[in-house]
């Protein structure tokens, strides 16, 4: 199994980059690694893919040593763990709602003794069966990063014992719904949202864990200096 460029710099005290594309063409995902980000964020919550399509943006990113990270839809446990199968590199979980929610998220999505993820080795991460059976799951719970989108005011009350569980990997700060959570759709300086991306810095840190968000060329320094390690940047 492929390792994760992405934790394999950030476990080393790196920062790592991301772009996110919602194209279907798997040429634009080429040229984004090839560009030289160290991962792609391939979405689908909002955008109608095939497991086709995200199968060969896989084949795109893992040519050029990319990672690949797929945001998933909120529904059953199988619409979490295929990217995993087809070898995505990580799994982005929206709108993590609480402590329970959280739980079982890494329930469904770790193998034992993180989680109780439905296993089967014959597919593009098992090396279709080519791996040995107790080394996929191991591998796969180190390689493969889990990451929860707090992106909601539900969750805050809880976000420091959610940050303690074990087996995810990443806080990703999602600033677009959270200004519509508070009341303040696009209100990208409203004194909450401000306040709120920079605690879910806090905690993740605080906990071990890494810090994301989305961001920008001209605020990416602030986002760095605030305790965020993994930041995508830019969309097309």
């Amino acid at each position: 199994m492929r390792r994760s460029k992405v934790l394999e710099k950030l476990r080393q005290g790196h920062r790592a980059s991301c772009f996110k594309i919602n194209l279907k063409d798997t040429q634009a995902v080429e040229i984004a690694a090839l560009s030289g980000f160290d991962s792609v964020w391939v979405d689908l919550e909002h955008i109608g893919q095939d497991w086709s399509i995200i199968a060969a943006h896989v084949w795109a990113t893992k040519a050029h040593d990319t990672d690949l990270m797929v945001r998933v839809p909120r529904g059953a446990y199988s619409d979490y763990i295929k990217p995993l199968e087809l070898d995505a590199t990580g799994i982005l979980v929206p709108h993590i709602m609480g402590l329970e929610d959280a739980k079982k998220v890494i329930h469904m999505t770790r193998f034992y003794p993180l989680g109780r993820r439905p296993i089967d080795g014959g597919n593009a991460d098992g090396a279709y069966t080519g791996e040995d059976f107790n080394e996929y799951l191991s591998t796969a719970n180190r390689e493969r990063f889990v990451v929860l989108q707090i992106e909601d005011p539900e969750p805050l009350d809880e976000l420091e014992q959610i940050a303690q569980l074990e087996g995810f990997d990443m806080l990703f700060f999602g600033p677009g719904d959270f200004s519509q959570g508070i009341g303040a759709p696009g209100q990208w300086d409203h004194p909450l949202l401000i306040e709120t991306r920079k605690r879910v810095a806090d905690v993740a840190n605080k906990y071990g864990k890494f810090a994301a968000t989305v961001g920008s060329t001209a605020n990416l320094q602030e986002l760095f200096d605030m305790g965020y390690h993994y930041v995508s940047v830019g969309a097309t």
